[in-house]
């Protein structure tokens, strides 16, 4: 965790409400940091929905292994979050400390193991030790309220340099409902079916299939368009969980994703999403630019992703945009590496909503003056054109710094 903020940071902190049927508590356990809080617990009543998606990663963490097995049963009674140590690359120690962890929680919450939900963030390869979370955990679960999203996104925090939180309101029914999220994450971004870590809470009442549904479809077009440095964590885990407590003021019980009268919500619930994944871009690791690409007419609009993120995973083009460059060559080489279809002579390219290039070359009108004077700017916007067809895609990304690699230089010391 930093202690400068990122001068990306939002400016204003959303007041984040109560939501029915959760609370949470936080503490220090001393897992890897001192004088901070790294561990939160949140308990959710009973009969408590959760859905969740994952990392694509082939080395994925114990955390992720345990919550892909326990997701099936549908229902979660609490979730435990411990930054410092990911529980990745640990095996058997690190499937022994999940289960441990998951035991200890269950007996302070008072349910089954399979209704724990476990996540872990922090240096791979060091084993967890799951002791600490002994009597930790018992007296988290007697102080947890009705509350502090703030304080529960600060004890999550790695490299980030300030908490991420989200909310919405919106009617469902004759009732309203919120929808909270938390989210970290600020390197090793290139998330695959989820984020870093991100949690979603809402008091609508929404069964498993359908609230699993919506986060799948509701990742694609916001946590899954971010990247910082274009390497997947072992570790990324988003969770939803849905208490269903506005059902006592109204709001219709769902139990399909495609049910029209969610279509408020399903608004609102992606809103949360690109929030809080816009804020994972603002926090990317010694990041001073948000930079925005867009790319349209491409064949598809998987063809415009994968050539957006081309261009957004590019060292070259993230120095360049650090250095206030607006080198559009290192975007046409990022454009002709992602292996889509493209045609050299109908590219063209903008920075900050002036053209650069145009038809394959540098546009007539080129002001290296006007063009220097934008790129100063703390967001940086690149739009690519095609010309080929009506395919769209637009991704979030940052700068590369000298600063990035002075924070993973020195990671694990």
């Amino acid at each position: 965790m930093s202690s400068s903020v990122s001068p990306l940071a939002p400016k204003n902190v959303p007041n984040m409400p109560v939501i029915a049927g959760v609370r949470l508590a936080t503490a220090e356990a001393g897992i890897r940091y001192k004088n901070r809080t790294d561990v939160l617990l949140a308990v959710m009543d009973k009969g408590t929905a959760v859905a969740g998606v994952f990392t694509k990663s082939k080395c994925p963490s114990a955390p992720v292994e345990w919550c892909r097995a326990k997701l099936k049963g549908g229902k979660a009674r609490a979730l435990v979050v411990n930054s410092g140590n990911a529980n990745a690359f640990t095996g058997k120690t690190g499937r022994s400390s999940t289960a441990l962890t998951a035991r200890i929680a269950a007996k302070a919450v008072g349910c089954t193991e399979g209704e724990i939900f476990l996540a872990s963030t922090g240096v791979i390869g060091e084993p967890l030790d799951a002791t600490k979370f002994d009597g930790v955990l018992g007296r988290l679960a007697e102080t947890a309220e009705a509350g502090d999203y703030l304080a529960a996104a600060k004890a999550i925090m790695t490299t980030d340099t300030f908490p991420k939180v989200a909310t919405a309101t919106v009617k469902l029914g004759k009732a309203k409902v919120t929808i909270n999220g938390m989210a970290k994450g600020a390197g090793m971004i290139a998330p695959d079916m989820a984020t870093m870590l991100s949690f979603i809470f809402t008091d609508a009442p929404i069964a498993p299939a359908a609230l699993q549904a919506l986060l799948k479809s509701g990742v694609e077009d916001t946590f899954n368009a971010v990247t910082i440095d274009g390497d997947t964590s072992t570790s990324d885990t988003l969770l939803a969980f849905a208490t269903g407590a506005a059902a006592e003021h109204g709001a219709p019980k769902i139990s399909r994703a495609s049910d029209p009268r969610l279509k408020a919500f399903v608004k609102a619930f992606n809103q949360v999403l690109a929030n809080l994944s816009e804020q994972v871009a603002r926090d990317g690791e010694g990041a001073r630019k948000l930079v925005e690409i867009t790319v349209e007419g491409a064949k598809t609009k998987v063809s415009a992703r994968k050539i957006a993120m081309s261009i957004a995973n590019s060292p070259l083009v993230k120095t360049a945009i650090a250095g206030e460059d607006a080198n559009w060559g290192r975007v046409v080489m990022a454009v002709g590496k992602a292996g889509e279809p493209a045609d050299r002579d109908k590219l063209s390219i903008s920075f900050n909503g002036i053209r650069v290039a145009k038809n394959g070359a540098r546009d007539p009108s080129y002001d290296e003056a006007q063009v220097s004077e934008a790129m100063k700017a703390p967001e940086i916007a690149i739009k690519v054109s095609l010309g080929l067809g009506k395919g769209r895609d637009r991704v979030l990304t940052c700068d590369l710094t000298k600063e990035y690699v002075a924070i993973n230089g020195d990671y694990r010391s």
